[in-house]
């Protein structure tokens, strides 16, 4: 079954959570997987939805965005809609990890620390960084393929920490108890 990607972004205000949600409960959209957060004053959420069911399937993006209409039609709020597929097959599970740095604030941190996770097949599942003061912060949950020979990845951290003046630490992620 196709699910619908949904994204809104703007300035921030009491219920713009509650107000999407009963939106998309409306239509019968079950949300699976969402992300949201406040970045300085702005708004800023994703939204995984399943329609209600196999047979009667996702609703159509422009009845979505229709609904959506009257939440952005302050100007405030943007919104967009779009299709994705079912997941694929994940790939063999290697390690979980959390990735943190911190130091000053300079051009580059999350492009270098990026490069250097992707250049060993790291990929990043979430991200958050904070400016605090002349301090930043960066932590990132990230998944290595299996075999990953995690002591370069550490290496080539370390290089960029160097390069870049600021401390990095890889650790591997606690597991959640359910």
């Amino acid at each position: 079954m196709d699910e619908l990607a949904i994204t809104v972004i703007g300035h921030d205000r009491p219920g713009i959570i509650a107000d999407v949600a009963e939106v998309l409960a409306g239509l019968g959209m079950n949300l699976t997987d969402s992300t949201m957060t406040r970045l300085r004053g702005h708004f800023a959420m994703t939204l995984i939805c399943g329609g209600p069911g196999a047979e009667a399937g996702t609703p159509a993006i422009e009845d979505v965005e229709a609904a959506l209409a009257p939440l952005t039609a302050d100007g405030t709020l943007a919104t967009t809609v779009r299709k994705v597929g079912p997941e694929g097959t994940p790939e063999p599970p290697g390690g979980h990890y959390v990735l943190s740095v911190h130091g000053a604030d300079r051009l580059g941190i999350v492009a270098s620390v990026a490069r250097g996770l992707a250049e060993f097949g790291g990929n990043i599942t979430d991200l958050t960084t904070r400016l605090s003061g002349d301090l930043y912060v960066l932590v990132a949950e990230l998944d290595l393929p299996a075999g990953a020979d995690v002591d370069a990845i550490g290496e080539r951290l370390e290089a960029v920490s160097r390069a870049l003046g600021v401390e990095v630490a890889l650790r591997p992620a606690e597991t959640d108890v359910l």
